[in-house]
């Protein structure tokens, strides 16, 4: 077998999905909160998203009925790079600046009271040991921030020292992170929605779980009977998840060796370098592109956009594919029945990539008996006891790679079969991670809401 072909092979190497569903069933890492959306919220609301090099602020409006969003208002802005590293003070006085700048604009235009109290929403997509709804303490820094002495602190409490100095009368409803605020947003628009998955430059997945099934949880009442469980997937490992020499060299070089090794084989974080690796193992040990090119061995020089535009190309000759591997890797001239050649290498990393995603998908449902095996009498498949399940989904990966999308699509269908699959629902969520933070401190400041002590 030939250098060439042992990369192929090495690329579509993946487990068995079922066995793979099996192995989901017992990972879960965090108890976030519980919350019941019930459709009365109305009124402003404000949510805070602080995920990566950029935050949001977001204004709210409801209307008080179910999937009443009567419109909102968003501000992106990047945090200085030098406040990545500095202390939690600087961080937290920054963005309480430009919330209070954003909260003084609120309606007409006239001059708002700062000192009417509103609640807040808080997604803060960082690894947080969550104590209660509204509280949660900093595990570590992830996606370049290193402030030393934000470890181990209540990072709701930091926001809100830093809001009352800036004078902005804001309290902390709830805190979340990304997945869970997709949820939110899923399941007010729509009932059925019993998970979140975020498909994008990293990745992670939530669920609704009955709290009688959960062993921390038991004895412990909430008002409806379910939890959000934060499964932090893209931490998810197993011995019996095979890696190829490709997975194994990148996880090697990156910033978090062996960490988040599921994240690092389906996000777009990474995929656009595994096929560089790929391709730069072809180069060495064959002909095929001509000398090896220097930019071959730069890390994350070819973006996951930019494979998946190779991937996509319809064009007879490949042009797009020619273009990026001359302009990106600087590779040229490249033949077509080479450029054929990548457009497979992209297709292999893609669809593997799907079909694990689709696992994790498959193995959620299994987990909460919405994977048709509670539909099943007498060896036949009942109909009428089927229930549809709404799984919301954000991220760019999913909502802008085609291909993608569609070799999930056709992995869920084949693990879960044609019967079951149709009554499984992946809806696409916009902007869930800001606007269901907001719909949570709605529902936490007009109701009732347990909070959940540390489990």
């Amino acid at each position: 077998m030939s250098a060439l072909e042992v990369s192929y092979e090495c690329c579509t190497e993946i487990p068995r999905m079922e066995f793979v569903c099996y192995l989901w069933f017992s990972f879960f890492k965090y108890m976030i909160l519980h919350a019941h959306l019930n459709g009365s919220e109305k009124g402003t609301h404000y949510a805070l998203d602080l995920g990566g090099t950029n935050f949001r602020v977001l204004r709210v409006h409801l209307g008080g009925r179910r999937s009443s969003i009567l419109g909102h208002d968003v501000e992106r802005q990047p945090i200085p790079q030098e406040l990545m590293t500095s202390t939690s003070e600087d961080l937290f006085d920054f963005i309480a600046s430009a919330l209070k700048e954003f909260v003084e604009k609120e309606g007409d235009g006239s001059e708002t009271s700062l000192d009417r109290r509103r609640d807040l929403g808080f997604t803060f997509s960082f690894p947080v040991k969550q104590m209660s709804v509204s509280s949660g303490i900093l595990i570590k820094w992830t996606k370049g921030f290193a402030i030393v002495d934000m470890v181990g602190k209540e990072v709701a409490g930091c926001l809100e020292q830093a809001l009352t100095r800036k004078g902005l009368n804001m309290q902390v409803a709830a805190l979340v992170n990304d997945t869970v605020g997709t949820l939110a947003l899923g399941h007010y628009h729509d009932e059925d929605t019993v998970a979140a998955v975020l498909i994008g430059t990293g990745t992670n997945a939530c669920y609704l779980e009955r709290t009688d099934a959960i062993i921390k949880c038991q004895g412990l009442l909430t008002t409806t009977g379910c939890m959000v469980v934060n499964m932090e997937w893209g931490n998810f490992w197993t011995s019996h998840l095979p890696r190829t020499t490709y997975d194994i060299d990148l996880d090697a070089d990156s910033p978090n060796p062996n960490d988040q090794g599921f994240e690092k084989m389906i996000s777009g974080m990474y995929l656009g370098d595994i096929v560089r690796r790929v391709i730069l193992r072809m180069a060495q040990e064959t002909d095929i592109f001509g000398p090896v090119s220097s930019k071959l061995s730069v890390p994350f020089i070819l973006r996951t956009p930019l494979m998946a535009a190779m991937h996509e190309d319809d064009s007879p000759d490949l042009q797009e594919v020619g273009r990026i591997l001359r302009d990106v890797l600087e590779i040229p001239d490249v033949p077509l029945k080479v450029r054929k050649l990548v457009v497979k290498v992209c297709d292999v990393v893609t669809r593997r990539a799907a079909r694990l995603a689709a696992a994790g998908i498959a193995g959620i449902l299994k987990k909460i008996g919405r994977d048709g095996s509670g539909g099943l009498t007498g060896g036949r498949r009942s109909d009428n006891k089927m229930r549809r399940t709404v799984v919301a989904i954000e991220g760019g990966l999913y909502t802008s790679y085609t291909m993608f999308r569609e070799y999930l699509h056709e992995a869920l269908i084949e693990i879960l079969g044609e019967e079951v699959a149709q009554h499984v629902v992946l809806k696409v969520t916009e902007d869930g991670s800001g606007i269901g933070a907001a719909l949570l401190a709605a529902s936490h400041s007009s109701q009732s809401v347990d909070r959940v002590q540390s489990l």
